[in-house]
């Protein structure tokens, strides 16, 4: 198992801690997120100095932009571990206006209680249930929201550090496939068993959630970003992962589904607001109940390659919804396109050129693959922070399209009556 501060496992999560009733969610300023970062940093440098080794090395990169290295790396990790923590992806200022948007529409949470005992997520009794009252809350439908919030959430769609990411992991062409989500936890309330996997219960093919490496390419037939809102510090629960489970060939045993077993194999990534995990849904994960007095708050959004589609609300007839789409610039709308092949017209998201700050592709690719080459968590190497005038979450991405033939379409209105075959 890997070593460092990213080794935890879930015994600490299961102490006895006092109930105490849900608070509201405290309204996050932009000061307040950028002291929480500060906070979070002075304690996990003090505390932890050793890097955690599913982390993309640091620098602000909504500042700065990605680099040849950080990629290679990030490359190097998720086929390793099935995730990756792409640290300070938004700024202070994203994550405050996520923030404030939600405490707008708070109200609109929906609890899973134990009164709706089909909607809990866990088994009763079992360590990830929390009390088996304080419920999970969630919250969707932010693409619709009025513009001013609205924006942020859209923002991630086509986000200029982490459109990137996703090309890497899904492919030019990459396709929004769930409906987004705002997950809430106050302490103790209840997780999720672990799930996902290239595996049903029972061992067999699941072809909706599939990872493949073909170097020097990978590729996931689903993958989830996990935005972190609020900190989420070590030992607190919530997000935790099984390692390599993405290339697992039997299934996992129903003692670690409920965290009643092998839980040394259970890792919880330790994040700060603005960093982002993302993860292939074919390694398996889960949530382990919220033990931190503040609450937990992410916002999930899943993602798949141009030809893939799981989720049916963005695929059926007319698409999403207008309110959703309203107001989106051309990469938002890219990305929001149903599943088919990029080669029949399909606009495509192109991310920003690479920042060179840290050297030349050769050196990437020299060092791209060295675990000695990822920062430590939350700190910044101070390279290229604000260089170069306007920041990367600024930059504006290009579409571009891809078509084929003019007489071969014209040829297909003939066969087959229709635009598209």
């Amino acid at each position: 198992m890997l070593g460092g501060r990213g080794a935890r496992t879930l015994h600490a999560l299961y102490r006895t801690v006092p109930v105490q009733a849900s608070a509201l969610p405290t309204r996050l300023s932009v000061a307040l997120v950028q002291r929480q970062l500060d906070l979070h940093r002075r304690t996990m440098s003090a505390s932890a100095p050793q890097p955690s080794p599913e982390e993309v090395k640091g620098g602000t990169q909504a500042a700065r932009g990605v680099t040849p290295n950080e990629m290679a790396t990030a490359r190097f990790l998720f086929d390793l571990n099935g995730f990756v923590v792409v640290k300070q992806a938004l700024s202070p200022q994203h994550v405050a206006a996520l923030n404030g948007a939600i405490d707008r529409h708070a109200a609109e949470f929906k609890s899973r209680t134990p009164d709706r005992p089909e909607l809990r997520n866990t088994t009763a009794g079992t360590p990830l249930a929390g009390d088996g009252v304080s419920p999970r809350r969630d919250l969707g439908g932010m693409l619709g929201w009025p513009q001013e919030d609205a924006a942020p959430f859209r923002k991630l769609l086509a986000h200029p550090v982490l459109s990137r990411y996703l090309t890497m992991l899904c492919g030019e062409g990459h396709r929004l496939d769930h409906s987004p989500l705002v997950l809430s936890q106050h302490k103790r309330s209840e997780g999720f068993h672990l799930h996902g996997g290239p595996l049903t219960h029972d061992g067999r093919l699941n072809p909706s959630l599939q990872y493949q490496c073909r170097p020097p390419d990978v590729w996931t037939s689903l993958v989830a970003m996990s935005v972190t809102l609020t900190p989420q510090p070590e030992g607190a629960g919530g997000f935790v992962v099984v390692r390599g489970s993405h290339k697992m060939n039997f299934p996992a045993p129903a003692g670690l589904i409920h965290g009643l077993a092998h839980t040394e194999h259970l890792h919880q990534p330790v994040t700060a607001p603005g960093d982002v995990i993302l993860f292939s849904e074919a390694t398996v994960h889960g949530a382990a109940q919220w033990t931190a007095d503040h609450e937990r708050r992410i916002a999930l959004f899943r993602f798949a390659p141009p030809e893939c589609s799981y989720g049916r609300v963005g695929a059926g007839e007319g698409g999403w919804p207008a309110s959703y789409r309203d107001g989106c610039t051309a990469a938002q709308l890219a990305v929001l396109e149903p599943a088919y092949n990029k080669r029949l017209d399909r606009p495509c998201v192109q991310p920003p050129p690479f920042d060179k700050s840290e050297g030349s592709d050769a050196a990437a690719a020299e060092a791209g693959a060295s675990v000695a080459a990822v920062g430590s968590a939350g700190e910044g190497n101070g390279q290229g922070d604000g260089q170069g005038g306007a920041s990367s979450e600024e930059a504006e991405l290009k579409v571009v399209v891809h078509s084929r033939s003019v007489q071969k379409k014209a040829f297909d209105r003939e066969v087959f009556g229709t635009e598209w075959f």
